[in-house]
């Protein structure tokens, strides 16, 4: 489970966009810091927004459709950021050694991709 402590929450929440005050009725807002929290699970875990533990947080779909929103707004670059120095600051990180996917990679040489399979390897 992702939780945000007090002081980092009290760091993000400004840099969150205030919410468009709505004049129609609905369901009620999800707060944005338990949406966030799951939104860090997501990230985190590297889960699918199915696998969302259910009751820990708001609804996948509430979580993504805040993701998307704030996405689009470009929040994530600052409040990432933040928590990357809450985190220093706070000796959480230790950089020392990290790992990283070779999924992400990029092919050789900026190329598109990774070049041509061997022809035994080649699909038929």
């Amino acid at each position: 489970m992702m939780r945000l402590t007090d002081q980092q929450w009290t760091v993000l929440a400004p840099l969150l966009p205030r919410p468009v005050k709505r004049t129609r009725r609905g369901r009620t807002r999800q707060p944005d810091r338990e949406v966030l929290e799951g939104i860090l699970w997501i990230l985190r875990t590297g889960a699918q927004w199915d696998a969302l533990p259910k009751g820990e947080y708001p609804s996948k779909t509430t979580c993504h459709d805040r993701f998307q929103e704030w996405n689009e707004q470009n929040v994530f670059p600052t409040v990432l950021s933040a928590l990357y120095e809450l985190g220093e600051e706070e000796h959480l990180l230790d950089l020392r050694e990290a790992f990283i996917d070779g999924t992400f990679s990029p092919a050789k040489k900026g190329a598109r991709t990774s070049g041509q399979q061997k022809r035994a390897k080649a699909p038929r």
